[in-house]
């Protein structure tokens, strides 16, 4: 076996995970990451129960997670005359062995940082390093060609590759040359955060309004003691006419609130004013709602991909991240079977590239939110009583279908045995 690590291209959620797993299993590794300074960037993310008992299984505890979010209690949807179409508890209310986490994207990234930091040494983690391409090589190796942030160009020896590089994965993009462009429905979304205070349970996530044309809002934090506000994570988003493609520069830009605040004019209800809620953030960002068709296999020879790179997806259902955490568990878990090997990238695809690749096309559809195109089908988004327009079998049963497409149903993952062994290591030779 050679002595060559386990390259990660990309430092973000799913390849630090990923690092933070390699170790565990007794996996030397190194993350090339084009930043050259970590930063808490970003807004709200959710981590489903699934991954956080990933987390958990890693070491980063409870009281981790508090210190970058807070364990969210309530998913749940609402009319635009503030009715409730559908609610649920979540997390530990809702029977999961493992709570749901609402976080600040950028400081739960730093939170992985540090502990692989911590676990592996400031050596593993390479800021300012970008993966341009690689080379399968003919003695089992793989070479990563790395674009520093100065300019200078070098080559690093691996036994694997992984593409944890997003988005815009130079790694997809040398093994799938042909694949399409970006796919952009037409929905538009605003983000941003401000200071606010909690409702329904004080930990809820509630989606507003109606499939093309609503907002979503979660805290991210517990309230301040002193004042009784918290940093309140909110999307807003409208649908307008993608055929044209997206024409605006760049996928993710700040922008000024009086652009977009007057597509919610009157959005306010005695438990909600919605434009104050915005005009209260420090900043905002616009992007697109964005994803790519899936691809038929994560692999070429001695790499594969991860996270974004494998399955950008519509955020609808919340769990991008969580998938991200996921795919670094399953890969550990071959790894441990198969050795650093072909085999076990082969064996992490079979398990995972078919079906992310329909979670990807069911977000397209919306999600779970496509709660909100039966009620905009049946009374045009307003009623009285929901039940008369989606009876409450309808309405459970569609919810547990896409829990059970996105891992998440409670009593298959409650039973699931742990994806890697407590003390599982890769037999190194």
């Amino acid at each position: 076996m050679s002595n060559h690590p386990v390259l990660i291209a990309g430092g973000g959620i799913g390849g630090l995970a990923l690092a933070l797993t390699l170790n565990q299993i007794g996996v030397p590794c190194v993350v090339f990451e084009q930043v050259r300074e970590m930063k808490p960037l970003g807004v709200g993310i959710n981590i489903q129960p699934n991954a956080v008992r990933e987390l958990f299984d890693l070491g980063i505890t409870a009281a981790d997670l508090d210190g970058v979010g807070l364990p969210a209690r309530e998913w749940a949807l609402v009319g635009l005359n503030g009715n409730d179409v559908y609610s649920e508890p979540r997390g530990l209310e809702a029977g999961y062995r493992w709570p749901q986490y609402a976080v600040h994207r950028g400081l739960f990234q730093m939170l992985l940082y540090r502990k692989a930091v911590e676990r592996m040494g400031a050596g593993a983690v390479r800021m300012g390093h970008r993966v341009a391409g690689y080379r399968n090589e003919a003695d089992g190796t793989v070479t990563a060609l790395v674009e520093a942030a100065d300019g200078t160009r070098s080559e690093e020896r691996g036994i694997l590759l992984i593409g944890a590089d997003g988005l815009h994965s130079a790694v997809r993009a040398q093994m799938h040359p042909g694949q399409p462009p970006i796919h952009w429905g037409g929905a538009i979304m605003w983000r941003g955060t401000s200071p606010g205070v909690p409702i329904r349970t004080g930990a809820s996530f509630v989606g507003l309004g109606t499939h093309r044309h609503r907002v979503v809002f979660y805290p991210i934090s517990a309230p301040d003691p002193s004042t009784g506000l918290a940093t309140i994570n909110w999307i807003a988003e409208v649908t307008v006419d993608g055929s044209q493609g997206w024409k605006s520069s760049g996928w993710f830009k700040p922008v000024e609130i009086d652009d977009f605040v007057h597509y919610f004019d009157g959005w306010t209800w005695d438990w909600l004013d919605l434009p104050a809620l915005i005009r209260r953030a420090d900043a905002a960002y616009e992007n697109p709602m964005i994803d790519r068709d899936p691809i038929p296999t994560w692999r070429d020879g001695r790499v594969a991909l991860i996270g974004d790179a494998a399955h950008p997806m519509y955020p609808t259902g919340s769990n991008g991240a969580s998938q991200a955490i996921v795919d670094g568990r399953v890969l550990g878990a071959a790894l441990v079977v198969h050795g650093l090997t072909p085999e076990a990238l082969v064996a992490y695809d079979e398990k995972l590239c078919g079906p992310v690749g329909q979670l990807v096309l069911r977000n397209r559809g919306a999600g779970p939110f496509g709660l909100l195109n039966l009620v905009d089908e049946r009374c045009g988004g307003t009623f009285d009583d929901i039940d008369a327009v989606i009876p409450p079998e309808e309405r459970a049963a569609f919810m547990a279908g896409y829990k059970t497409a996105a891992g998440f149903a409670i009593e298959t993952l409650n039973a699931a045995p742990p994806i890697i062994p407590a003390g599982a290591r890769v037999v190194l030779g």
